[in-house]
């Protein structure tokens, strides 16, 4: 019988934890517990969970319940579509580790492969929306087109606060919009935009091109009138309509937005899946989200990485404009390269069979009396029936194993999409009008000449230069070799808890079972599905000491929006309408601040003290200055300074006693599960991010899923969605396009937990309390740890202080964070919560062996900074400020550095013959601001000096 899986999760043995809690300084693991977290939190209560299953145990499970799920062809649109991954994109890029375990490129010189990928995404975004400017993807749809909103409202010369909605918007969207727009102000004029958009009044205005009915309309008169008065237009498109159509940037469309999901990424019930958006590159750094821009490094190379990073929410804080966080990446690299793959001419192949066999249905309905309600489409057409007779037709499909779209009793709609062959699209005219003749053999477009498209697309040779899987598979492993990602090396980032993703955890999510899902799809297909969200809902709760939770939220930054507009709800359900502050502490993550504004709230900060703890006097002067105002506390629980703040209790009390609601961040719920519970001891909502503490894998940037937790009063306040009414409360707003958000990657988390089991949970916190003491003794007689908690100890993180050595040595921060790259090791989180700092979260999965190499790197790059500090060598020219290293850079004839190469690419022996090599040196960040590239640059610009 094999190991226990909490024995292969967990990486310290129990004789490496005894080595480890000596060198802490204490007895045993209890011990360490109860001298490190405070006993007033303290909550020993069994969590309510199954004993922990073996690996063929839970895969069993996981398969009889794929088995109860019945997914039938889905016809049924709305954003979501059939599609092909090829087999070669499956293996080498969704299923490998190199790809699924990277962390977000915030380090570029270890992130260049997927950088490059991402350009990818953004060229192909770009090229097929006839716009200058996308971004390196969002969440899904419906948040995109929110952020579209909010864009247009920052970048419009009409001093309006409405915006126009297409009533043929898809009804996700519009709901996620209304959601957005009612805090922030923003009335929402909802209609048709030939006859009911009147200009003059609105600051913008969405339109769904194709529309969600199918229905195809000229953009630019509506573009020329909404700029005669100033006005936006935002565009919500299909990228795969848009090889066939004219796209949104050349109808005058100043953005546009949509799912790159059917480019090659399955429907996994709604998610996750990429969004995008584009725009005119004068408007580019108003662009929300993360894009990727071309810059060099220290020897004139070209170089990538993440360009206007200041415009992100984690530096803005509550001046962010938006709260965008997680960005989906692993699908929008996987987007990206079917486009690679398939090139222009092959998404064109696609394309024109996908319309051409919507043009033989519409003959064919045609030819049986029934008309489409419009005679422009691209893949979708809603036909309808005199008669009544809607529910017939979708009834006689679902016998012939097909999903149509039911609008209403005398409407059915019908997405085609690359699946299909005429064998389906038979189906579907049977079932429309049975014993009609068969499929005609063509029919007439329903793409006419204004709408056509005539401009060329994807022409980068990077879309032209892979059409065999030999290349495809080589292109694939040249990038992912250019990232060091957490199949390489230890990623030791606070707050962002880059632990084991295991095999057994992510084989079922692709099974066909669980990813052929369409969203809404009707209950019956997905039985098994919706009992794993049912399950994760109340193991999440009963880990939490909450009430009730929604996984809904894509990312841990809608987790934290939906969770602050449940205690807005709640408070106005009370008649208590001035409540709109809240209270976020000095040391608070970015997305807090940020959520707090699209919440619609106004932000004070709350100081820390010395210690790093909420400064409890200063939290009660806020309070009664702002008495009958606060509407919440915002306050990660261990703080992010890495400690266990002893009057958590009483600050939650405190804030109860003034009327307002306790937010606890969960990011750092890896030290509380097991331990404590945050709805126990004083909490009313948290977020919890499960690609942190539950194991679904980062992918370069996500797929994150940031389900909230509330307790019971709370709870009518949650998430809502407008097609799936059992996903949430009626009445309230969706905050993701899909009703259970990302249910694609749920299964990961699932299996975790029932894996681990409430003990093997326990086990993991308190491993990962130990693997941070002992990080943070060994480094303490060589780097200040800043906070401590209780008898000198830290909670699942330590800050490792390194501005007194940049004032006796000159070495930055940066300095060591590249330097640790030749010592084959990812930075920690780098000047964040405090500029200056290093923070370490080494998390339960890594071995002793490997925290010691951690250690040992940054002890001898304490030494190299001591040899600044004697005078041995300038910074100047030291290997720190020269890190990394290149192999081009060592081998050069030309070295004329005062150190060797072997110090440069080898400072330790355990560097070894499985060395890492960075593709670039240091890059110039300045320079690709100055000099934005967003979009692949020739080969002959990459090609360097």
């Amino acid at each position: 019988m094999s190991a226990p899986f909490a024995d292969r999760h967990i990486g310290p043995s129990p004789t490496d934890l005894e080595t480890m809690l000596e060198t802490i300084g204490q007895p045993s693991l209890d011990a360490l517990l109860d001298a490190a977290v405070p006993a007033s939190i303290r909550d020993d209560l069994p969590a309510d969970l199954p004993p922990a299953g073996a690996e063929d145990q839970v895969l069993a499970e996981l398969a009889a319940l794929a088995s109860r799920n019945a997914p039938r062809r889905p016809l049924i649109g709305m954003g979501y579509y059939g599609t092909v991954t090829p087999a070669v994109l499956r293996r080498n890029l969704l299923e490998s580790p190199a790809w699924y375990t990277a962390y977000t490129p915030y380090q570029p010189e270890i992130s260049q492969g997927r950088l490059e990928a991402l350009l990818n995404f953004q060229t192909m975004v770009s090229d097929l929306t006839g716009l200058e400017v996308a971004n390196a993807s969002l969440l899904d749809e419906a948040t995109a087109a929110a952020e579209a909103m909010t864009l247009a409202r920052r970048i419009t010369k009409v001093d309006s606060d409405a915006f126009f909605v297409d009533a043929d918007c898809h009804p996700q969207t519009i709901d996620v919009i209304a959601g957005r727009a009612d805090p922030l102000g923003i009335e929402l004029i909802i209609g048709d935009p030939i006859g009911d958009l009147d200009a003059p009044k609105v600051f913008g205005a969405l339109v769904q091109h194709p529309g969600s009915s199918g229905r195809l309309i000229d953009l630019a008169p509506i573009a020329d009138g909404l700029h005669s008065q100033g006005a936006v237009l935002a565009a919500a498109t299909d990228l795969l309509a848009c090889c066939l159509i004219t796209p949104p940037g050349e109808t005058g469309a100043d953005i546009a937005v949509g799912s790159s999901q059917r480019f090659g990424v399955p429907l996994m019930f709604g998610g996750p899946h990429a969004g995008f958006m584009a725009i005119g590159r004068a408007h580019a750094r108003s662009l929300p989200g993360r894009l990727v821009g071309l810059s060099v490094d220290d020897a004139g190379r070209p170089a990538l990485r993440l360009a206007l990073q200041t415009r992100e929410q984690h530096i803005r804080r509550e001046k962010a404009t938006s709260n965008i966080c997680t960005a989906q990446v692993l699908l929008a690299v996987t987007a990206s390269m079917y486009a690679v793959w398939h090139g222009p001419d092959g998404l064109r192949r696609i394309a024109e069979r996908v319309h051409d066999l919507t043009s033989r249905l519409v003959a064919g309905a045609r030819g049986a009396g029934i008309e489409p309600t419009h005679d422009t489409y691209f893949d979708t057409v809603t036909f309808h029936l005199p008669d009544g007779g809607a529910e017939d037709v979708v009834g006689r499909a679902a016998e012939r194993g097909i999903d149509l779209r039911l609008v209403d009793a005398n409407r059915v709609g019908v997405s085609l999409d690359e699946t299909c062959d005429e064998v389906v699209v038979t189906g579907v005219l049977a079932a429309l009008a049975p014993g009609s003749p068969s499929l005609p053999g063509g029919g007439t477009t329903g793409i006419g000449p204004t709408h056509e498209r005539t401009t060329e697309y994807l022409t980068h040779p990077v879309f032209t230069s892979h059409r065999t899987e030999t290349e495809m598979m080589r292109y694939l492993r040249r990038l992912s070799d250019r990232d060091l990602a957490l199949d390489r090396a230890m990623i030791p980032l606070g707050s962002c808890t880059m632990k084991l993703n295991s095999a057994v955890e992510l084989e079922p999510i692709g099974w066909p079972a669980f990813a052929d899902l369409h969203p809404f799809a009707p209950d019956d297909e997905s039985t098994g599905t919706r009992q794993i969200i049912s399950d994760l809902e109340r193991w999440l709760a009963d880990l939490t000491g909450y009430d009730q939770v929604s996984v809904q939220p894509n990312a841990g930054s809608q987790g934290e929006l939906a969770g602050l507009l449940a205690i807005a709800g709640w408070h106005a359900s009370r008649g208590d309408d001035r409540r709109h502050v809240c209270l976020i502490p000095s040391s608070a993550h970015g997305t807090n601040a940020a959520s707090a504004v699209m919440a619609g709230m106004s932000v004070v900060v709350v100081a820390c003290d010395e210690d790093g703890n909420i400064d409890v006097d200063d939290l009660e002067k806020q309070l009664v200055e702002h008495t009958g105002q606060v509407a919440a506390l915002m306050v990660t629980y261990p703080s992010t300074h890495g400690v266990y703040e002893e009057r958590i209790g009483d600050i939650c009390e405190l804030v109860h006693q003034h009327g307002g609601q306790v937010y606890v961040d969960g990011a750092n719920l890896n030290a509380l599960v097991g331990l404590a519970r945050p709805g126990a001891f004083g909490g009313d909502v948290s977020h919890l991010n499960l690609h942190k503490t539950f194991c679904i894998p980062h992918g370069g940037g996500g797929p994150g899923v940031g389900p909230v937790a509330v307790r019971a009063h709370l709870a009518p306040f949650l998430p809502g969605h407008p097609v799936s009414a059992a996903a949430g409360p009626a009445g309230r707003h969706a905050v993701s396009a899909a009703p259970y958000g990302s249910p694609g990657v749920l299964p990961i988390s699932w299996a975790y937990l029932r894996l681990m089991g409430a003990d093997g949970l326990r086990r993991a916190t308190v491993a990962a309390v130990a693997a941070a003491n002992y990080v943070a003794t060994r480094l303490r007689p060589h780097y200040p740890v800043l906070y401590t908690g209780r008898n000198g100890l830290v909670a699942h993180e330590c800050i490792l202080d390194l501005r007194p050595l940049k004032a006796s040595s000159g070495v930055t921060v940066d300095d060591v964070a590249k330097r640790l790259i030749d010592y084959g090791f990812h930075s920690p989180t780098m000047s964040f919560p405090v500029a200056g700092t290093l923070m370490v979260e080494p998390t339960e999965s890594e071995s002793l062996s490997e925290l010691d190499r951690f250690c040992d790197a940054m002890i001898a790059i304490r030494a190299e900074i001591a040899s600044v500090e004697a005078g041995d060598i300038s910074v100047g020219d030291s290997p720190l400020r020269h890190a990394p290293h290149t192999a081009a850079d060592v081998v050069t004839d030309a070295w004329d550095r005062p150190y060797s190469p072997v110090v440069a690419a080898f400072p330790l022996p355990s560097v070894g013959a499985d060395k890492y090599w960075p593709p670039v040196s240091r890059i110039d960040s300045a320079h690709g601001d100055r000099n934005l590239v967003c979009a692949c640059p020739s080969p002959e610009e990459l090609a360097g000096p």
